[in-house]
């Protein structure tokens, strides 16, 4: 079954509504306790699965830092974050320069840009 066709199961709605509650760019296991307030018997399993899932179908973004686990967004469409050094938050960065940077690469490259990620690392206010 084609991933963007899959039907929204109890379990993804559940796991989409806590991504979208919430702007902390959570990790699968955060999630997890989440969900299992109200699904007391989803497994992690199932949590990490359905992640997966809804990143197919475009529903939310992964954003993955190498050896680190990878933390989730509830916002799928193309926007900047900053990662603390010191603690590891991600937050979002409200920034309008997404379809001038797309513009200027596909003209470098002649070609067709269909995403791209560009991230900001430092130390958050709590941590400088």
């Amino acid at each position: 079954m084609n991933a963007k066709k899959r039907r929204m199961t109890k379990q993804r709605k559940k796991i989409l509504e806590v991504l979208k509650s919430t702007d902390c760019h959570p990790t699968a296991d955060w999630i997890y306790e989440e969900v299992k307030e109200e699904i007391p018997n989803i497994s992690l399993g199932t949590v990490y699965r359905n992640l997966n899932v809804l990143k197919e179908m475009g529903k939310i973004m992964e954003l993955n830092y190498g050896s680190d686990h990878s933390r989730f967004d509830g916002v799928p469409e193309n926007h900047y974050h900053f990662r603390c050094i010191e603690c590891g938050k991600v937050m979002d960065l409200d920034i309008d320069v997404q379809d001038e940077l797309e513009k200027k690469a596909e003209n470098e490259i002649d070609g067709e840009i269909d995403y791209h990620r560009t991230e900001f690392f430092g130390y958050c206010d709590e941590c400088k």
